[in-house]
């Protein structure tokens, strides 16, 4: 669990309008962020899995029969 210790700054009404973070504190939400977005992507393909599997060296075949 990421500890955050954010500062507010307030505009002339009071309200938080901004937030300041240590540069440590920011990276670290900004990994978690990175780290979500690839499960999130690993899912998705997941989803779309249908079982089909080929041999890496079948691919490359394929791929050089293809730009010939």
């Amino acid at each position: 669990m990421l500890s955050i210790h954010p500062q507010y700054i307030n505009d002339s009404n009071g309200e938080k309008t901004l937030v300041v973070l240590p540069a440590n504190e920011f990276d670290s939400i900004m990994e978690e962020l990175d780290e979500f977005e690839d499960i999130k992507l690993y899912d998705e393909a997941k989803k779309g899995d249908q079982g089909e599997r080929i041999l890496f060296s079948d691919y490359i075949k394929n791929r050089k029969a293809k730009n010939d």
